[in-house]
C-alpha cells in the first residue's frame, strides 16, 4: 500500500533587501524554469495590497520528455528535460540555484473539505482558532494522497457562518472549515525524484489550478468569482476562486497532445507535422472559407516531397470533437462538485492549448457564461515570447509567495503545534518585506 507523501517544510529567509526564487514547471509538453528576483515593492505598491515585485532573471524552457499527464514515465528523460531547463536559465540569470518551488499537473488532483468545531471558554482567543484548526488538519491524512494545500475557508460561530477571523469575538462553540487540495503520492514522488535527482531541493509544491489562477486572475474576478482553466499537453486542471480563495480544483488527463495525436492518425502524418498543422491552422469552430483553404499534409514514411492535400474544414473536423470533449468533461466535473460553470463568475481559460483559434467561442457554447483568454499578469523582465498563456502557471509560483500565509498544516507536516504555513520560507515573505522599510 502507497504510504503519503511529506512535503519538505518551507526554509526561513535571512533579513535582506532582495532574494532569489526559482521555479519549475514540468508539463507535458514543455518544462519551464524561471529565477527572479524578489524585491520590496514600491510604497505605491503597498497602498494598494501589494507587497513584493518580481524581475525574471533568467528563463529556461525545453520540450518535455518522460511525462505524460503530469506524470513521469521515463525517469531518465525526465530528468534531463529539467536538467536542460534549469541550465539554460542559470546560464541566463548568471547563477547557480540550489531550490525550486514546483507545479503538479497530474496525479489525480482533487479537493477535500472538512469541519471540526471545539469549545470556547471566554470568547475566542489566537490559541482557539489554532485548536480548531488543529482539530480540522487531524481529519485531512490519507493513505496515498500526498497534501499539497490547506486552505482554511471560513469559520463559524455557534452555528453563525461566513466568518473571516473570529478572534476577540464571543461565543460558545468555534468551528472551521478547510480545503485541502491533494494529489496522488506515488506520481508526485516519482516527479519530486526527476527533479532531485538534478541537485535540486524542492521548496514546496503548488497545484497547478491554484498557481495558474494566481497568475492570470485580476483581484474582482479572484473575489466575485471565476474558474480558471488551464489547458495543457496532458491534462486540464480546474480552479475555483471566490471571496479571493481557491474553493476547489481538480483534473482531467486529456489535452493538446491528444488533439495533435487525433490529427496524426486522422491524416496519417507525423506528430510534428500534425502539431504545426494544429499551432498554424487549427480551429475549434467552423468558418465558410475553410473549405476554399488548401493545407498540405506530409505522410508517414514519405520523403516530405509528395503531401497529401486537405482542406481546413477537415483539420477542423478532427479538432472540434476533441476540443468539445474536453470542455465537456471539465463542465461536467466542476457540475459534479458543486460549482457549474453556469453559477456565475468568468471563466479563464489559460495554458498552451488555450490559444487555439475558436477555443473561446467553443467554450462559450458548451459551458456558458463570459470567457477570456488569460495570460500572466504583474511580473517584470519577462521576454515577449513567454506572456503567453502556456507560462501561467510558472509566473503563478512566483506569485505564490503572497498567498502562502493562509495556508495551515498540522504538527505532523513537519511543524510545530499550530503553525501556519505563515512561519515558514514563503509566508514570511510579506511581513519581511514590510519591515525592511
Amino acid at each position: 500500500m502507497t504510504a503519503s507523501v511529506h512535503l519538505p517544510r518551507i526554509k526561513p529567509i535571512s533579513t535582506r533587501k532582495s532574494s532569489i526564487l526559482c521555479v519549475l514547471d514540468v508539463g507535458a509538453s514543455k518544462v519551464v524554469c524561471l529565477i527572479a528576483k524578489l524585491i520590496p515593492a514600491e510604497p505605491s505598491d503597498l497602498l494598494r495590497g501589494r507587497t513584493h515585485r518580481t524581475r525574471i532573471l533568467g528563463i529556461g524552457h525545453q520540450r518535455s520528455r518522460g511525462i505524460k499527464g503530469g506524470v513521469v514515465i521515463d525517469m531518465d528523460e525526465a530528468e534531463a528535460a529539467v536538467r536542460n531547463a534549469v541550465d539554460a536559465a542559470e546560464r541566463m540569470a548568471k547563477l547557480q540555484v540550489e531550490s525550486v518551488i514546483v507545479a503538479n499537473h497530474g496525479g489525480r488532483l482533487g479537493s477535500a473539505y472538512f469541519h471540526a468545531s471545539v469549545p470556547l471558554m471566554n470568547g475566542v482567543a489566537e490559541s482557539d482558532v489554532h485548536r480548531v484548526l488543529e482539530a480540522t488538519s487531524v481529519r485531512t491524512a490519507r493513505q496515498g494522497r500526498a497534501i499539497l494545500h490547506s486552505l482554511p475557508t471560513g469559520f463559524t460561530l455557534d452555528g453563525a457562518a461566513g466568518i473571516r477571523d473570529p478572534k476577540g469575538m464571543m461565543g460558545q462553540t468555534l468551528g472551521a472549515d478547510l480545503h485541502v487540495v491533494s494529489a496522488d503520492a506515488a506520481s508526485l514522488s516519482n516527479l519530486l525524484l526527476a527533479i532531485e535527482r538534478c541537485h535540486l531541493s524542492i521548496e514546496t509544491v503548488v497545484a497547478t489550478p491554484y498557481a495558474s489562477g494566481l497568475a492570470v486572475l485580476v483581484d474582482d474576478e479572484a473575489v466575485l468569482g471565476a474558474t480558471v482553466l488551464d489547458l495543457g499537453g496532458g491534462s486540464v486542471t480546474m480552479g475555483v476562486f471566490r471571496d479571493g480563495r481557491l474553493l476547489h480544483s481538480d483534473a482531467v488527463a486529456v489535452g493538446g497532445k491528444h488533439v495533435t495525436m487525433d490529427i496524426a492518425r486522422g491524416l496519417n502524418t507525423r506528430l510534428a507535422d500534425a502539431e504545426r498543422l494544429k499551432t498554424l491552422y487549427g480551429s475549434a469552430i467552423s468558418s465558410p472559407s475553410d473549405d476554399r483553404e488548401t493545407l498540405a499534409a506530409p505522410q508517414v514514411g514519405d520523403d516530405g516531397d509528395s503531401p497529401i492535400h486537405i482542406s481546413k474544414s477537415q483539420l477542423t473536423r478532427i479538432i472540434r470533437p476533441r476540443v468539445e470533449e474536453i470542455l465537456e468533461l471539465a463542465r461536467d466535473r466542476l457540475k459534479a462538485a458543486g460549482f457549474p460553470p453556469t453559477s456565475g463568475g468568468r471563466i479563464v481559460l489559460t495554458g498552451g492549448s488555450s490559444q487555439l483559434t475558436g477555443l473561446p467561442e467553443a467554450a462559450r457554447r458548451i459551458m456558458g457564461g463570459q470567457i477570456r483568454v488569460g495570460r500572466p499578469l504583474g511580473v517584470q523582465g519577462m521576454p515577449e515570447s513567454a506572456k503567453s498563456p502556456g507560462f501561467s502557471a510558472a509566473v503563478g509560483l512566483l506569485v505564490y509567495p503572497q498567498f502562502s500565509s493562509v495556508e495551515y498544516f498540522e504538527p505532523s507536516r513537519g511543524g510545530a503545534a499550530g503553525e501556519r504555513r505563515s512561519e515558514g520560507y514563503f509566508g514570511r515573505v510579506g511581513r519581511w518585506l514590510k519591515e525592511s522599510f
